[in-house]
Formats: C-alpha cells, structure tokens, sequence
C-alpha cells in the first residue's frame, strides 16, 4: 500500500516520506536475525522515516534474540515493532524485540508476554536447577534493561520472564508496555506521525510504505526452521545411507543422504536437539539394521521401533509450541521406518549376502574334466559347452576331474580332485 506524500509548498518539488516495513512470521532464528539486519541497513540507505517490522512469533533462539536487539539499539533508523495481524502474538523472544524497539505498536486482538526461558541455545541438553535458575536470573536482567531503556514497564518485565505472564494489547497499553494500537497499517502512520523515537519527530503521515522482503536465501532457512522438517531430513538421512549401503552404485540415495544430513547439522544450532533423543533413534536404527542380518523372529526390530519411537518423543523440547513435535508425525515416521528397513533394507542386505547366480563367479567351486594335460604353463577345461584356458600348480593329466578355485581374467585356476571323470561316473 502506498500513500502519495504532500506537496511541501506551491512551486517546490514533492518531498516523498519513505517509511520500510519488514515482515516476521513464524520462529526467530538466525535467518531472522540477518534478515531484520539487512532491513535496518536498508532502511537507512533510504532514508527512510522509519523501520515498521510486523511481528507475528511464538517465540525463537535467545542469540538470534540478542542479535536483533543489539540491530535495533545501533539503528541509524527508529525502530518500530508493529505486533499484526489481529490474532497474532509476540510470545517469548517476541516480547523481547517488541520492548526492544523505539516504538512498540500492537493490533487490537494481539497479545504479548510469557517471556520465560526454557533452555533455548544450550544445545537441547536437559539442565539443572542451577542452570534453569541462571537463565532465568539472565533473561530477567535483560529485559528489565530493555524495558529500563525504552521508558516501558520494568515490573512486567520481570513478571513476563520470571512468571511468564502475558497481556493483551489494551492492558499492555495500560500497563505501559506498549506504546499504541493501531487498527492496521495506514492508522499506525497517522499515530506514528508527530512522534518523537530515536531522536527526530517522525512525518509518516502520507509517507510511501516500502516492503523490505526476505531473500531467496533467508526465505529457505526461515522455511526448513521447523522441528517437522528437521525430522524429514533426518529420515532422509537414514534412508539415503543406508539405501546406497544396501544398493551400491545407485548414487541417488547416498547423495540425497549427505545433502540431507549438511542441512541438518545446520538446523541443529537453529532447533537444539536433545542428545539423549537422537542417541535413543540412533539405538532403534542400529537394532533394525542387526535385526536384518541376524533375523530374531522380529525381537530386535520391536525394540527398535520402541527406542525409535521414544527418542522422536524426547528429540525437541515440547516445552515451546514452536519445538512440538506432534503424535502425526512421530507416529508415521516410526511406522514408515520399521517397514525401511523390514522390506527395503532388509531384503538389500540378505540380496548381497546370497551366493553369486549368474556371471563368471558361478563357476567357482564347480568340478568339471581337463579335456587335455594341465600344468603351471597352461591347459584346458570344458565348462559349460565353452573350452576355458586353465592352469595348476601341479601336473594333471586329461580326462581327471579338477575343482575351479579362482578366475583371473579368461584364465581358470585349478586343482586335482585326484580321480579321472569315468572314475567319478
């Protein structure tokens, strides 16, 4: 949407008032962080009179957090944190870059708060009281300095991190935890203008919105972000391996396998991971696998399913809505698996352990006549209506019946079985 700005005086060129808006949806995490960063250097190339960014988040990494907040703090632009659509909430490290900016703005309908750290960026380990208490005694500081800073209400602050609490958009007004509401974007600039952030009096009335959208690049990671998909390339990780292991030379899979498995060691440091999870998941797969070597009438794969199953439930803090990872994907993923490695990799393992059937290693251990003498400089064998060079490392007179104990290009080596073919007939 675009407003035409004022002429500034009769004769006078237009003044065209900028302001940038960026728009937030969904987990703060690195790829946010970047993109908020870009926004605000963008913004400032402009000139722009502000930075609005439309915030709609359950909550993210606590460094990526840090790092959008210490953006705002250095922006050469006032910073606005616009919490929208109606329905929409700054939960978590939403309360925090929402008290963070110049002017923090919310949509009737919204709410904001339970800003109370649950162990995100300590790498999914479960912690200790000790720990949790540290955190916690951390975010609280924090968003009290924060809320210090911005003239906003401290005692929330430290209520939201301590007690998780949270307010709508009227009472966080109220409360002086907001600054504004605003219907939608165009009364968000009529309230904006004559306003006083980040050091200038703000003219948006009338100014051209310019939308600062995400990259391609930021686009994908913001999109991959999520526990369901971290689960994807993690099955596709395990399939991808353990089909080019099964099927040598099929390429595909192990190349699927290994891009699948880069994507998630990034999105590890995105979404931390339990340890004891993915050590429960990786215990299913080793007993599926050994189940398809050493069959146990199916022992070892119900114990995989079990510790593949319970590993799934304790991969992602459920604590968070974002890192739920829910009973129609767990349930799928176990069942989809288990039939893996039952049917695909299973039959792909006992197929190589079979003996050879067709080719020149067949003939292998058959026993067949010497149809003339055989010695260490040469002779020859009939073997499947062909006549085949052969060698020995003793004497062997014709007609004795020899055993084909390797096969070096078109040449048999042999050895006697010491009786003639009569003699054997």
């Amino acid at each position: 949407m675009a407003l035409l700005a004022p002429k500034v005086a009769w004769g006078t060129q237009t003044v065209e008032r900028r302001v940038g808006v960026a728009r937030v949806q969904g987990t703060i995490g690195p790829a946010t962080a970047s993109y908020l960063a870009r926004a605000v250097g963008e913004a400032a190339g402009q000139k722009a009179e502000c930075l609005i960014i439309e915030l709609d988040t359950p909550g993210g990494l606590l460094d990526s957090t840090k790092e959008i907040i210490q953006s705002f703090l250095r922006s050469p632009v006032p910073t606005v944190v616009y919490v929208s659509p109606q329905g929409a909430w700054a939960g978590s490290a939403g309360c925090f870059i929402t008290m963070a900016a110049d002017v923090a703005a919310m949509a009737p309908s919204t709410s904001i708060g339970a800003a109370h750290p649950v162990g995100i960026g300590t790498g999914g380990e479960k912690q200790d009281d000790v720990m949790k208490q540290k955190l916690e005694n951390f975010a609280s500081s924090y968003l009290e300095a924060i809320a210090g800073k911005r003239h906003r209400n401290v005692e929330w602050a430290k209520a939201s991190v301590r007690e998780s609490a949270s307010l709508t958009a009227e009472k966080a007004l109220q409360m002086n935890v907001v600054d504004l509401i605003a219907e939608d974007m165009p009364d968000l600039l009529k309230r904006l203008d004559g306003r006083e952030a980040g050091g200038r009096r703000l003219e948006t009335a009338g100014a051209t919105l310019v939308v600062i959208p995400m990259s391609p690049r930021e686009k994908a990671f913001q999109m991959i972000a999520h526990p369901q998909v971290m689960l994807i390339l993690m099955l596709v990780v395990v399939y991808g391996i353990i089909g080019e292991l099964t099927s040598p030379g099929a390429i595909l899979p192990g190349v699927a396998g290994v891009i699948a498995l880069l994507l998630l060691l990034y999105l590890s440091s995105v979404l931390p991971m339990n340890v004891t999870g993915l050590a429960l998941i990786a215990v299913g797969i080793l007993l599926f696998t050994i189940d398809a070597f050493a069959p146990t009438h199916g022992v070892l794969t119900a114990g995989g399913v079990i510790a593949f199953f319970l590993g799934l439930v304790m991969l992602f803090d459920r604590g968070e809505p974002y890192l739920r990872l829910s009973l129609m994907w767990m349930v799928p993923a176990t069942v989809v698996t288990a039939l893996f490695f039952i049917f695909v990799a299973g039959a792909g393992i006992r197929a190589q352990r079979l003996p050879a059937r067709a080719g020149a290693e067949t003939m292998l251990g058959r026993v067949v006549p010497a149809v003339e003498p055989i010695d260490p400089a040469g002779g020859k064998v009939f073997i499947e209506g062909e006549y085949w060079n052969a060698v020995s490392a003793e004497a062997i007179a014709a007609g004795q019946a020899v055993e084909i104990v390797a096969l070096n290009g078109l040449t048999l080596t042999v050895k006697s079985m010491g009786t003639s073919k009569e003699e054997q007939s």
